[in-house]
């Protein structure tokens, strides 16, 4: 077989790949992830289903290959924000990247409410998809280490009743930094996601109209919170 042939079957893959996704994500918008089926994406791109299955061999497949994708656009969209602000203070940076997270979840609902929405029933997640899940988190907490190292941070105050825990997750999530900034990390990082998913499946309607201000501001007081101080 020569490399031309090699190539252009590789080539071939690709994009066949890349469209049974594509219509996968067309069968999240319309039906949600319980319904997506295999038999229904090969019969919307006008393949047989034993084709497809060469591709993905099950439901399941299909949706890993999806989370992982989802996890990773929003990881690679808060990487950006994070390079993009490398000059400013880490406040504004933190606030930066937690807008370019918002940004992704209103720009792909869909993907985002297949990651953070409802757990799809019979389904669990492989050990593929914990890497991806984590970006968002490791730049967020990349931020403080950097913080912490530099300009320093004022660090957050910690119940005498939490330590015992605050020093687990500091060894687990990042053993260079105190354990209160462990606490506080874990809380902001998880009052984000709340945030965004407020905004994403419409909790806020009728409450908050201008929702960008809003949002940078919290989003800036997650970072004060986390003990991020603005640059004078």
């Amino acid at each position: 077989m020569t490399a031309a042939v090699t190539g252009a079957r590789a080539r071939a893959r690709i994009e066949i790949t890349a469209a049974i996704k594509g219509e996968a994500r067309a069968q999240l918008a319309a039906e949600g992830a319980a319904k997506l089926s295999l038999r229904a994406v090969a019969r919307e791109l006008g393949m047989v289903s034993s084709a497809l299955y060469r591709y993905f061999p099950s439901r399941d497949d299909l949706l890993t290959a999806l989370i992982v994708d989802a996890y990773d656009a929003v990881g690679a969209a808060a990487e950006k924000a994070a390079a993009d602000t490398r000059a400013e203070g880490p406040l504004a940076r933190w606030t930066a990247v937690c807008r370019a997270v918002r940004a992704w979840a209103v720009a792909h609902p869909h993907e985002y409410a297949l990651i953070y929405g409802s757990p799809v029933p019979g389904y669990t997640a492989p050990q593929d998809t914990v890497a991806p899940a984590a970006r968002v988190g490791l730049v967020l907490v990349d931020l403080v280490r950097q913080a912490h190292a530099g300009e320093g941070v004022a660090l957050p105050p910690l119940p005498e009743g939490l330590r015992p825990e605050a020093a687990r997750m500091a060894a687990d999530l990042a053993p260079d930094l105190p354990p209160a900034l462990a606490v506080a990390l874990v809380a902001a990082w998880s009052q984000l996601f709340g945030l965004v998913s407020f905004e994403v499946f419409g909790q806020f309607h009728h409450v908050v109209e201008d929702r960008d201000t809003f949002f940078a501001h919290a989003a800036r007081r997650l970072g004060q919170d986390v003990g991020l101080l603005p640059r004078t």
